[in-house]
């Protein structure tokens, strides 16, 4: 399997290599520094980035899995396709958890598009972030700790498979991806890091560092990337630092970088300007690229 080819439009520019894979970034600390650092917080509690809201209601085709792990438990949104389905996908939500509108309209759409979806829950049901200082608390408990996200996000895939099963979804000839945005981006490549045999691997907008860059040598599946070319978020000599870990590995990856674009570029409500936009070229770029690639 060949990751996309090179090619560059006005408006984004995409690097390729066969096997190899470039990408970087930092953890959900260094954000909240580097946020704070230039709006404050209370800039950003007032800001654009939505804020979690109650329970989103249980849609035609939805469904709320609970399980539990260490303990915990856990509620994930299961949304069926609306179509005869192409893929599955595994989808980890930013650093606002599952249960906001933004993430289930996400959700949605993809179901729309010919989807199955997983919204994973990654902090427990008893965490739910009603503001950004709330979501860094959360989303940093568990990149301050890589074998607890790892271990909640391959319980998530467990759980997908087996409600796959249930409902006869499950099937060879279609694929069963994991993706996610921003936080959740970070959370997809560090299942990817412990080496699950997923085929492939996608990241929008994430901060994709790793304390542990040997682990890469476990990546199974491809990997793909997309970011922001002005994200503030993630540096260029975080990326290099990826395309190291990644190109070290010979893992099969495609980095997508998107100029005129920050951080959070598929998210609406992102409305901080200069850090965390809305960018409905990138974004809609994005997801077609995406789409490919899960046919490959």
């Amino acid at each position: 399997m060949q990751p996309f080819r090179h090619f560059k439009t006005k408006a984004s520019y995409v690097k390729t290599e066969a096997n190899k894979t470039t990408v970087c970034a930092q953890s959900k600390e260094k954000f909240m520094k580097r946020i704070l650092s230039t709006f404050g917080l209370a800039a950003l509690m007032t800001s654009g980035i939505a804020l979690a809201q109650p329970v989103q209601p249980v849609g035609k085709g939805q469904e709320l899995i609970q399980y539990e792990l260490d303990g915990v438990t856990f509620e994930s949104r299961f949304i069926a396709s609306q179509s005869e389905s192409k893929a599955n996908v595994l989808m980890f939500p930013n650093w606002l958890g599952p249960d906001t509108e933004a993430s289930v309209a996400k959700a949605e759409l993809f179901a729309e598009k010919g989807y199955n979806v997983l919204l994973a829950d990654v902090y427990g049901i008893d965490t739910r972030p009603s503001n950004q200082e709330e979501a860094a608390q959360a989303s940093g408990s568990l990149t301050g700790d890589r074998e607890l996200l790892r271990r909640r996000a391959q319980k998530a895939l467990a759980e997908f498979r087996l409600r796959l099963a249930d409902t006869g979804l499950e099937s060879k000839s279609k694929p069963l991806a994991a993706i996610g945005f921003c936080f959740g981006g970070t959370t997809s490549l560090e299942l990817a890091r412990s080496g699950v045999n997923l085929p492939y691997f996608v990241s929008f907008h994430g901060n994709l560092s790793s304390p542990t860059p040997a682990d890469a040598k476990q990546i199974k599946g491809s990997i793909l990337v997309f970011n922001g070319a002005d994200d503030p978020i993630v540096p260029a000599s975080e990326i290099r630092s990826f395309e190291d870990e990644m190109t070290a590995a010979s893992v099969d990856w495609t980095f997508v970088n998107f100029s005129n674009t920050v951080h959070s570029f598929t998210d609406p409500t992102a409305n901080v300007p200069g850090v965390a936009e809305y960018n409905p070229v990138a974004a809609a770029r994005a997801y077609g690229a995406m789409e490919l690639f899960l046919q490959q």
